[in-house]
C-alpha cells in the first residue's frame, strides 16, 4: 500500500481525553476516530489489525470444533423477559422507543437457546459449539478509556451445548485452552482469575485479565500462581476463633461511638472483638449479616450465597423498624423483629464479641455466638484485603487492577429451563441442554496489547498482529529518481514475495517520515536513502529493538523472510 494514497491521519500531540496509553496510540496513529461517547469509528489501519485478531480467533473456535453464525443484533424483548434479565440488565440494555418490543443485544444467550429448541431435541444432537463475531451494544452510563468501555463493540461470544455435566465440563476446558492459545498467539502477558457470575448465572465461570492500571477490575493475585477477581477472591486469614471466657453478655452506653473505629479508639477494643451488623433487604425479607470489625461486605459473594441480585441495604426508616435501633447500634441479640442471621466464615462460632444492642447509644460485650444468639448460617462474606495470606501457601497477596480480556461461564440450564430448550436422554427423559457461554472483546484484544506494546514513540507491534509486515520508507524520493527507481523495485519485489508493505512514498521530510514510522510500529522499517542506494545498499531497524544496519539491497528480503520465520 502506497502512504500518499493511504488514509492515516496521524496526530502529533496527544489529545486531552485520552488518558490512557491504549487510548493515545490508537488516536495518534490513526487507528480509531471517536465518533461519540463510547462510539469509535475504525479507520482502515485499525481494521486490517482487527481482522488479524478475528483470524485468530476464528482459527482456534473452528479447531476446537466451533461453528460460526450470524445472529442479529435487533431481538424481540420477550425472548429475553423469558429469562428475567431485561430487569437484570436494566438501564445497561438499549431498547428501541419507535418500534416496542425490540431491544439491541449485550449478548446473545438468549437467541442462541432460542434456536436450539426449535432444532435440537435428542442427546445425540450434541455436543454443538456455536460462535460468532458480532457488534454488541451496551448503554455505558459512563463510557470511557477509549475503546475498553464503548457502547458498542464487537465480541467474539460462543455457546456450547452438552447433555450432561461431564460434557460441559469437556466444552468448558476445550474453550480455556483455546482462550490460552489464542492471548498467546496474540502475544498478550495475562493471567486467569475464578469469578463471579453476575448476572450470566451458572456454578462456574473464569476471567482472563490483563494487569494495567487502566484495568476496571480489581483482583487478588500472589507469588504462588493464586489469582482472583476480587469480587470471588478468598485468603487465608485465619478466624477470629474462641477466648477462654464464660462472661454473661454486658449491655454498656456507647453514646458517641457510631462506628466500628469509635469504638476501637473509645473502649481500647481490636477489630477481633468486635462484630458489625448490616441489614440489606434480599428479595425483599430483611437479613442481617454479621461482619469482623471494619471488613467490608462483598455484594458479589452476597448474590452468590442467595443466589439473586433483587437486594439493597436496607433505609433507616426499615433498619429502626426491623430492629428498634439506628445505624452504629445494630447486633444480633434483642432484635425488634425476628429475621435471619448469617456471619462471616472469620466470625464462625466466636466468643468475647461486642455488637450493638438494637438500643440508640448502647452496646452488648461479651457476646458468645455459640450461646447468646442464633446464627442461621456461616458463608465467606468479607472482601479481602492486600497483604492477607493467600490460599495456596500463604504468599501476601497483591491487589491489582486488571483489564477483562476474556470470560467463560458455566451456564448449566439456566437458559435452556427458562426458554423451554430440552432433549430427550438416552433412557428418553426430557431434559434441558447445559450450557456454556464464552466471550472475547475482539477490540480490547487489541487495547490490551497496546497497553503492552509501546514506547516513548509510540505503537511496538508483534510479528502477529502488525498491519504490515515491512514500512518501507523512500526518502527524497523526489529529488533522486535512483532512490525512487530503487523503492519501486523492491516494493515490488517484497510483495512479490508475499509480504504486506507499506510503502511510505509521501513528499515528506525525513523526520516526519522516521517520527509516523515510529508511531505505527511496524516491526520492519527498511529505509531508502540515496547514500546508501548508490552503494547498492540499503539500511533496515528493527522497531522493537532499535537495531539498525546495512545490507546489500539484493539480500534485504531474504532478510526480511528470515525475520518472519
Amino acid at each position: 500500500m502506497r502512504q500518499s494514497k493511504y488514509f492515516i491521519p496521524t496526530l502529533k500531540e496527544v489529545p486531552a481525553d485520552a488518558i490512557i496509553p491504549s487510548h493515545r496510540l490508537m488516536l495518534r496513529s490513526g487507528l480509531v476516530r471517536q465518533l461519540a461517547a463510547g462510539i469509535f469509528s475504525w479507520l482502515p489501519l485499525g481494521h486490517i489489525v482487527l481482522k488479524k485478531i478475528m483470524n485468530i480467533l476464528r482459527d482456534e473456535m473452528d479447531a476446537i470444533g466451533g461453528q460460526e453464525f450470524l445472529l442479529p443484533a435487533l431481538n424481540p424483548i420477550e425472548i429475553w423477559e423469558q429469562t428475567g434479565r431485561v430487569e437484570a440488565m436494566g438501564d445497561v440494555m438499549f431498547h428501541i422507543k419507535n418500534r416496542e418490543g425490540l431491544v439491541l443485544a449485550p449478548t446473545h444467550e438468549e437467541i442462541i437457546t432460542y434456536h436450539a429448541r426449535q432444532h435440537i431435541q435428542s442427546y445425540r444432537d450434541l455436543p454443538q459449539i456455536w460462535y460468532q463475531i458480532q457488534t454488541k451494544f451496551r448503554n455505558e452510563p459512563r463510557p470511557k478509556s477509549g475503546v475498553l468501555r464503548g457502547r458498542q463493540f464487537l465480541m467474539k461470544d460462543a455457546y456450547s451445548m452438552d447433555s450432561t455435566v461431564e460434557g460441559l465440563d469437556v466444552s468448558y476446558q476445550k474453550h480455556y485452552d483455546a482462550y490460552c492459545r489464542i492471548f498467546e498467539r496474540c502475544g498478550l502477558k495475562f493471567f486467569i482469575v475464578g469469578a463471579s457470575s453476575g448476572a450470566m448465572g451458572g456454578s462456574a465461570s473464569q476471567e482472563f485479565m490483563v494487569e494495567s492500571d487502566a484495568g476496571e477490575d480489581v483482583c487478588a493475585v500472589s507469588d504462588s500462581g493464586y489469582a482472583a477477581n476480587l469480587e470471588v477472591a478468598t485468603s487465608a486469614l485465619p478466624g477470629v476463633g474462641r477466648i477462654d471466657s464464660t462472661n454473661a453478655i454486658e449491655e454498656f452506653a456507647t453514646p458517641s461511638a457510631k462506628t466500628i473505629n469509635d469504638l476501637k479508639n473509645q473502649f481500647s477494643l481490636t477489630e477481633n472483638q468486635l462484630a458489625k451488623s448490616v441489614v440489606y433487604m434480599v428479595n425483599s425479607e430483611p437479613v442481617l449479616i454479621l461482619m469482623r470489625g471494619n471488613d467490608e461486605l462483598n455484594e458479589s459473594k452476597l448474590e452468590s450465597v442467595f443466589k439473586t441480585n433483587q437486594f439493597r441495604p436496607a433505609e433507616a426508616e426499615e433498619l429502626f423498624e426491623i430492629t428498634g435501633a439506628h445505624t452504629g447500634s445494630i447486633g444480633p441479640i434483642n432484635l425488634k423483629t425476628k429475621i435471619k442471621i448469617v456471619a462471616d466464615n472469620l466470625l464462625k462460632d466466636a466468643n468475647g464479641l461486642v455488637s450493638g444492642a438494637n438500643k440508640d447509644g448502647f452496646h452488648f460485650k461479651n457476646i458468645d455466638f455459640s450461646r447468646d444468639c442464633k446464627i442461621d448460617e456461616y458463608h465467606d462474606f468479607r472482601t479481602i484485603c492486600e497483604g492477607e495470606p493467600c490460599p495456596i501457601n500463604g504468599s501476601p497477596i497483591r491487589v491489582v487492577k486488571a483489564i477483562e480480556l476474556g470470560h467463560i461461564f458455566k451456564l448449566g440450564t439456566k437458559y435452556s429451563t427458562a426458554l423451554h430448550a430440552n432433549i430427550l436422554d438416552a433412557e428418553g427423559v426430557e431434559k434441558p441442554i447445559i450450557m456454556g457461554s464464552y466471550g472475547i472483546g475482539v477490540e480490547r484484544v487489541m487495547a490490551c496489547y497496546l497497553e503492552q506494546g509501546f514506547d516513548d514513540k509510540g505503537i511496538i507491534w508483534n510479528k502477529a498482529l502488525t498491519p504490515y509486515h515491512v514500512h518501507l520508507l523512500g526518502l527524497n524520493l523526489l529529488r533522486s529518481p535512483e532512490v525512487q527507481q530503487a523503492c519501486e523495485d523492491l516494493y515490488k519485489e517484497l510483495t512479490d514475495a508475499g509480504f504486506d508493505v507499506l510503502f511510505d512514498d509521501r513528499d515528506e521530510s525525513p523526520g516526519i517520515k522516521f517520527n509516523d514510522a515510529d508511531l505505527i510500529g511496524i516491526p520492519i522499517q527498511i529505509i531508502g536513502g540515496k547514500k546508501n542506494i548508490d552503494n547498492g545498499q540499503i539500511e533496515f531497524k528493527i522497531r522493537a529493538t532499535n537495531e539498525r544496519g546495512v545490507v546489500n539491497i539484493t539480500d534485504i528480503v531474504e532478510k526480511v523472510r528470515n525475520f518472519y520465520k
